[in-house]
């Protein structure tokens, strides 16, 4: 009878705790580039996560998450489609953008950086994104901002009006 109860107990907790940690109540992930010289932005929506980040316990600490590269939107439809062609991220083939933490350390106060796998179009480089989190009233947030290279993941290699570096912002609420 222990061991029923113990074992009906902790897969409660467990089912608790993951569900708590994957449960996306907003999100909104933007992207920066220039393109002949002026800014163009957009958001990419979708976002699945992972989530068991304790500021007690870092070295337990991971993230993994991912977006889908259809949802792409910068207003403008003819461009959407473009950069969703074979020529760009090649949506119908690599349909998700995939980051997992490989290590995350505090900084200090609500400031992290953690050194993240960020997949695209199946090339995978490290990345160190630095972000913040709270955590308040049964919300936790993350917010964090970096740049990568394009070319590094093989994203309009043949385009001369793009510019290489692209900032992604990253801002996503988690209920607990």
């Amino acid at each position: 009878m222990k061991k029923v109860l113990f074992a009906t107990i902790l897969i409660f907790s467990l089912i608790t705790f993951c569900k708590a940690q994957n449960t996306v109540s907003h999100s909104v992930i933007s992207f920066k580039i220039k393109n002949l010289g002026v800014n163009t932005e957009g958001t990419i929506g979708g976002l699945q996560a992972t989530i068991h980040f304790n500021p007690a316990d870092m070295a337990s600490a991971t993230i993994e998450a991912s977006v889908d590269v259809n949802t792409l939107n910068t207003d403008n439809s003819l461009r959407d489609e473009h950069i969703k062609s074979d020529e760009f991220f090649d949506a119908a083939h690599f349909p998700k953008i995939l980051i997992k933490s490989v290590s995350i350390r505090h900084n200090s106060g609500n400031k992290y950086t953690g050194r993240f796998n960020l997949t695209i179009k199946n090339k995978t480089n490290a990345v160190d994104i630095p972000f913040t989190y709270t955590a308040k009233g049964g919300l936790s947030t993350f917010n964090g901002s970096f740049k990568i290279n394009r070319r590094d993941y093989g994203v309009g290699d043949g385009s001369l009006t793009l510019s290489d570096e692209v900032i992604i912002s990253i801002s996503a609420e988690f209920r607990d």
